[in-house]
């Protein structure tokens, strides 16, 4: 791929099957094996640097994304994925080293669809996208340009999978 690549990840499904609060949901069944099944296809990728949400579903999400032999240089978790808004992760990414190529970011809904709403330029893909980002769903997003210049619709939305295993 050229230029840098952001990789935006929806965590896994999660459960219900208990009552703990929303930060510590795990990933439910289906969640393991969907996250898995998107782990296979992140193997594809060289990852610089994978930004996770500290909820627990996402960073479970993560160790699935690995055992289906996902790789990161770098791993940060950060509370901007479950906390902040989209400028506030856009601004995370424009922060980046210019040596960071390929960024995964896991995260949550609707904080995910819509960064890729606002980083891509509309095709069909980003209709797809407006309908629906699905639990396990990866959005692939492409562009020639520096991390310090990322803004509003100047990438390519190459990719939008959903995963499951």
């Amino acid at each position: 791929m050229r230029g840098r690549v952001v990789i935006l990840a929806r965590h896994a499904k999660s459960s219900w099957a208990t009552n703990d609060p929303d930060l510590a949901r795990p990933l439910s069944g289906r969640g393991k094996r969907d996250g898995l099944a998107a782990g296979r296809r992140l193997a594809d990728f060289h990852i610089d640097v994978a930004l996770v949400s500290p909820a627990t579903r996402a960073r479970q999400t993560w160790q699935r994304h690995q055992d289906g032999g996902a790789r990161a240089s770098e791993v940060r978790e950060t509370d901007a994925l479950y906390y902040a808004g989209t400028d506030d992760v856009v601004d995370l990414l424009r922060g980046l080293p210019a040596s960071a190529r390929t960024v995964l970011v896991v995260g949550h809904e609707p904080l995910i669809s819509d960064l890729a709403l606002t980083l891509a330029a509309p095709n069909d893909r980003t209709r797809a996208i407006e309908m629906r980002f699905p639990t396990s769903a990866l959005a692939v997003l492409v562009d020639d340009g520096e991390w310090s210049d990322l803004d509003d619709g100047v990438c390519e939305l190459v990719a939008f999978e959903i995963p499951r295993g």
